[in-house]
Parts: C-alpha cells; structure tokens; sequence
C-alpha cells in the first residue's frame, strides 16, 4: 500500500469525480485513476462504484474511507512534529530543568538564536520526554542506561532536604543524612535522585513513600506525612507554601546531563551544551 494511493482514493470521494481531484492533486486523470485502482488491489476488494458522471462508496468503501482519513491525519501530524523540531528546540525536564540557571540559559540562547525558541517541556519519564517524543534533549539526573541516547555532563548540584515548615527539621539551618532516620521519606523512583543508597544501613529513613511527580511529593511533604531529599535545582523553581528547604552538608552531589538521540542530535547542540556549562561553572 502506498500513502499515494491512499491520498488519491480520499481526494475522489471528497471531489466526487475522478476529474476533480486530478485538479486537486495536480495529476492527471488516468494518474488518480490507477493509484485508486492499486489501492483496490492491494486491499483485495472494491471502493467505488465508477458510472461516467459520478464515483459512490461501496460499502466496505465508507468503512476504508475512515481509517484512510486517520492515517492521512497521522502522516500530516508527523509531517507537523518534524517542520516543529526545525524551527523551536524543545528541553524536556522531569523535575526543575535546570533550576537557577533557566533563565540565564534561555536569554542567553536568545541572543545567540532569535529564530529558534528553547522550549521547556515537562514530562515525568525516565528520558524526560526523549523516548516519548515531546523532547529534542533532555535534562536528565539519573544516569541513562540507554544504548539509544547520548549525553552530556552540564555540573552538579548540591542535595536538599526538604520538610514540613513546621516539622523540628526546618528549624535547623542545614541536616545531614542522619536527621532523616526517624523519618518517612517521600521518592519518586522513576525520575527522583534519592535512594536508601545514600544511607548507612543503621541510618536509612524508616518508611519509604513512592510518590509520581514533584507535585504530588511536595504535597506529601507539605502535609507533614514524609519529608524528601531533591536537587538544589528543586529549591530554586519549586517554592510552597508549608515546605521549608535545607542543605544536607554530608550528601554527594547530583550530576546533571543533558541527553539526546545519538541517531538524531538536534541542532545547535553544541551551542546549548556550551550555554548551559558555563552557567553551571559560574
């Protein structure tokens, strides 16, 4: 089956004779005329009753037509998506994208490429939106374990605790690891930084509570029913109200990549890794 063909059979029933929508498509009318016969062929039935004045469906015509219009649809979607990729640089993020140097980024982008837009698009998934399709790169803080993408390391960020404002925790200046111990903790192990890893054994919170998304784990946490652990990058694009921040002085940094199909690297790569490293440096 050819999408030629397909084109060809809906442009007949939309202009109702085989003479118009040769006109339509800028064919000849022998031209439409095969395309929808190979179309028939291909599908092993008939679509159209054919007289000298007028085309009709047949019956099993009507129920082709409809899926011949979604496809048709999809094709002009994807057509969409890739004229899209050409003119904006879309950068997904799961949690903050880049938290205090976002801005910096982007106006500095800006300035180098009035013509193409960074685009920040949040999607909680493992690539933050690359697999999905949502995103050109993708800000990512869990090492991707992906034959299929490239990445690139920007810096790191410093860990932060986080609890309720009204939780003994929040009244200290920093934590360490070891203040979490009596504690619930709130993770979202799909997309989140923390694991029980990062304590000793004698250490580790006492309750783990998964959580999907920065919303609802701040939410958690706002109520009092779990404190967490973020990037500093969290600190700076997510304030709330009831949710209070502290640097946890004893926890490694996370490192921050930016990743992107290796099959397929976007353009002005390299413009925006440079952007963003010296943003991370300052």
């Amino acid at each position: 089956m050819d999408l030629r063909h397909v084109r060809a059979f809906v442009a007949v029933v939309d202009a109702g004779t085989f003479t118009d929508a040769a006109r339509e498509l800028d064919l000849t009318q022998a031209s439409v005329s095969r395309s929808v016969a190979a179309l028939e062929a291909s599908l092993g039935v008939r679509l159209l009753q054919r007289s000298t004045r007028h085309v009709a469906l047949t019956a099993v015509g009507a129920q082709v037509l409809a899926g011949a219009r979604r496809v048709l649809d999809e094709v002009a979607h994807l057509h969409r998506i890739a004229a899209q990729s050409l003119t904006e640089l879309r950068i997904g993020y799961a949690w903050s994208a880049l938290g205090k140097h976002t801005r910096r980024v982007q106006k500095a982008w800006a300035a180098q490429h009035p013509g193409v837009p960074l685009v920040f698009v949040y999607t909680n998934s493992v690539t933050a939106g690359l697999a999905e399709g949502t995103a050109d790169v993708a800000v990512v803080r869990k090492a991707l374990d992906d034959p299929r993408f490239e990445t690139a390391l920007l810096g790191t960020e410093r860990r932060y605790g986080v609890v309720a404002t009204d939780s003994p925790l929040a009244r200290k200046r920093s934590l360490k690891l070891a203040d979490f111990a009596r504690y619930g903790i709130a993770v979202d192990d799909r997309t989140g930084t923390t694991t029980l890893d990062l304590w000793q054994p004698d250490q580790a919170p006492a309750v783990v509570r998964n959580t999907r998304g920065v919303d609802e784990w701040l939410t958690l946490i706002a109520a009092g029913q779990a404190v967490g652990m973020t990037s500093e990058a969290t600190a700076s694009l997510n304030p709330r109200p009831g949710v209070a921040y502290r640097a946890v002085v004893d926890a490694p940094p996370i490192p921050v990549w930016l990743a992107w199909w290796k099959d397929q690297p976007p353009q002005h790569l390299g413009d925006l890794i440079t952007l963003a490293c010296q943003a991370y440096r300052s």
